[in-house]
């Protein structure tokens, strides 16, 4: 069932207007894309950022850094993707964008796709201090 998202939405577009039209082009692109791949994902800024969650656990997000747009998935190193680099000590890896034409939507689509498949807890790993634990 699909959340109510639409105040969160309102801040996500709130946040890409916020930016550089190459970037805020990048990043509506990106959040149509996920939107469309994980709908019953719940999504909102969370640390500043816009992120999609599924049963509360962080999915993917993206954020503006100071040369491009990274779109991050937190389960990312477990989906064996190119173009997806390790991001951090954890899981997660990450994409970076400087234009929309940049980014391949049948890739994008696949790690949506694996995304939902391949998760981390990342929901309890302050609760596990620091351990992470696969859930699908």
């Amino acid at each position: 069932m699909k959340k109510d998202n639409t105040s969160m939405q309102r801040d996500i577009q709130t946040y890409n207007r916020s930016l550089a039209p190459a970037d805020r082009e990048i990043c509506e692109t990106l959040a149509g894309k996920i939107d469309r791949g994980l709908p019953e994902a719940e999504s909102k800024i969370w640390h500043a950022h816009p992120v999609w969650f599924l049963d509360g656990n962080p999915i993917v997000g993206y954020s503006k850094l100071k040369d491009a747009v990274r779109l991050l998935f937190w389960s990312g190193q477990s989906f064996d993707e190119k173009g997806l680099n390790p991001e951090g000590s954890f899981k997660a890896a990450e994409a970076r964008y400087t234009s929309s034409a940049e980014i391949r939507m049948k890739d994008l689509r696949r790690w949506l796709k694996k995304a939902k498949a391949i998760q981390w807890d990342y929901k309890n790993i302050v609760k596990r201090k620091g351990k992470l634990v696969r859930l699908k």
